[in-house]
């Protein structure tokens, strides 16, 4: 999930600045890019995705959190401690991607946030500009925001910036004459229901085939749901969260899998910086039927 930041001007204003990734393990035949050598090296090797892709990542505690709760926004900085490494790979990731998937709760979670990849690496800005360059990327990837109902903040930066509204027919009639001018809105379906595939292919024809989505849990159990999510990286922060009383949730919430339902995935990448580990996991879903997002 997306950590909430403040950018401060960088003493370097490249990636040359971070400290190196030590990479565990990869495994051998991965899609390569051919990172910028700086990039290269900061993540300890090349990143490449086979499109069409949706990838997923968040950071998690050693107990398995990954929200705080609806009282604690921005909580993906407490779990992560702001690490520069997580940080920077978030970067990356957005600056691979063609589009970034969020749901509303997400974006209200993240109230300053904007989800480019300068945002939250600045250091690295115009290495990742260059490498969307190379890539043939837009200057940005292409914020989508998933909201079934069409309750937004519509007063968020990041919808300012520029957005893609994906929504119902019922959600588009709710947010008609609310949104800011740059945003527009794709109503995939009539009704009160959405489904994330409809969303895709949507995206897909309009060539946005490598997609990152940084949205909560109940996303990623809708992703999961419909058989969509092919990616997952995982960074594990050296940090108990704990569980009492607030609902935290895990990457996956809204569906149970285990025992019926195997998800199994495979590790394909493995990185370090201190005590934080850098998980990269290539999902193995056998095909079943759709779920729908309220």
């Amino acid at each position: 999930m997306a950590e909430d930041s403040t950018t401060h001007p960088a003493s370097e204003t490249h990636a040359g600045s971070l400290e190196p990734l030590e990479l565990l393990y990869e495994q051998a035949g991965q899609p390569l890019f051919g990172l910028p050598a700086t990039l290269a090296t900061a993540y300890g090797g090349d990143l490449g995705f086979s499109p069409p892709c949706v990838y997923a990542n968040f950071v998690a505690s050693i107990d398995g959190v990954v929200a705080l709760g609806p009282e604690y926004p921005s909580s993906g900085s407490a779990i992560s401690g702001r690490e520069p490494a997580d940080r920077f790979v978030m970067g990356l990731l957005r600056a691979c991607a063609d589009a970034v998937l969020i749901g509303a709760g997400t974006l209200r979670a993240t109230p300053r946030h904007l989800w480019t990849p300068g945002h939250v690496c600045p250091q690295a800005g115009p290495d990742f500009a260059e490498l969307r360059r190379s890539l043939g990327r837009a200057t940005q990837p292409q914020l989508v925001v998933v909201t079934a109902s069409g309750d937004l903040p519509t007063e968020h930066p990041a919808l300012q910036s520029g957005a893609l509204v994906a929504t119902t027919a019922d959600g588009a009639r709710r947010l008609e004459g609310r949104l800011p001018s740059t945003c527009s809105i794709l109503a995939a379906v009539e009704g009160s229901t959405l489904r994330i595939a409809d969303v895709l292919t949507a995206l897909h024809a309009e060539g946005h085939t490598a997609v990152l989505t940084e949205g909560g849990p109940q996303l990623i159990g809708h992703l999961l749901g419909e058989d969509l999510l092919d990616e997952l990286f995982l960074t594990m922060s050296p940090v108990l969260a704990g569980r009492a009383d607030t609902p935290r949730p895990g990457v996956v919430s809204g569906l149970e899998l285990l025992p019926s339902r195997l998800a199994w995935a495979d590790l394909i990448s493995a990185r370090r910086r201190n005590s934080c580990l850098f998980l990269r996991y290539r999902l193995r879903i056998p095909r079943r039927g759709p779920v729908v997002a309220q």
